[in-house]
């Protein structure tokens, strides 16, 4: 697990970064709703006042799926299976985890559930 410390440090470093990053756009989404008297405002029709809630809610998503692949790989290190794959159990490259620490699946699975999903 030696071998794994610095990538444990980035994977913390990187949820710190997202959760400061998910409370300013939820502050501004309350901020913004509290000026404007609701979610849309006095004008709940104008298209793009929607547009920005819609990209607000898409990047909110964005985060809080990234939290969970960060959370899960945080938990598998505790457990002491970091960089090993979820699907097959082999260890995932190490080139892999350096490029995205919260990796879950070797290389050849990824490319599997990629393919299998289109």
């Amino acid at each position: 697990m030696a071998e794994f410390t610095k990538l444990l440090q980035q994977l913390k470093a990187e949820k710190a970064r997202l959760l400061q990053e998910l409370e300013q756009i939820q502050t501004s989404q309350q901020t913004a709703e509290r000026r404007a008297g609701g979610p849309f405002g006095k004008r709940g029709e104008e298209a793009s006042q929607v547009l920005e809630l819609e990209k607000r809610l898409d990047l909110e998503k964005r985060l809080k799926k990234s939290l969970a692949e960060i959370d899960h790989a945080l938990e598998k290190y505790e457990a002491g299976t970091y960089g090993l794959c979820d699907s097959c159990g082999k260890p995932i490259e190490p080139a892999r985890l350096e490029a995205i620490p919260q990796a879950n699946l070797c290389l050849g699975c990824k490319v599997r559930q990629t393919r299998d999903a289109k």
